[in-house]
C-alpha cells in the first residue's frame, strides 16, 4: 500500500484515501469481530454487560455490528493504530505534503 501510495501522491486522492482507510479499518475490525464474538472476550474488551451480549448474539449484520455497537468502542481508530496499524490517509498526507515542499 505504501509504494502504491508514493507513486500516486502527487495526485489529489484526499477522498479516495479516506474512503480506502475506512473502508479497510471496518473490514478489519470485522476479522477481529468474528475472532473476539464471544460474550467473555468482549467484556474483557471493556463493553458493558449489555453491549456485550448484543454484539456476542449478532451472527450477520457485520456492517451494523461495526458502525452501531460496542465494537466501535472497543476497537477504536486509536486502539487499532497502538496496535500497529498504518493508516492509509496519515501515509498519503506526509507524502502529499513532502512532494509540494
Amino acid at each position: 500500500m505504501r509504494g502504491w501510495i508514493n507513486y500516486y501522491a502527487i495526485g489529489d486522492m484526499y477522498r479516495v484515501m479516506m474512503k480506502i482507510d475506512a473502508h479497510l479499518r471496518t473490514r478489519l475490525k470485522v476479522i477481529l469481530w468474528k475472532q473476539w464474538r464471544r460474550y467473555h472476550w468482549l467484556r474483557k474488551l471493556g463493553d458493558n454487560h449489555n453491549l456485550a451480549r448484543q454484539a456476542s448474539y449478532m451472527k450477520d449484520h457485520n456492517q451494523f455490528v461495526m458502525t452501531e455497537t460496542c465494537i466501535v468502542k472497543a476497537l477504536s481508530k486509536q486502539r487499532l493504530t497502538n496496535n500497529g496499524l498504518v493508516s492509509c490517509l496519515d501515509c498519503y498526507l506526509i507524502r502529499h505534503k513532502l512532494k509540494f515542499n
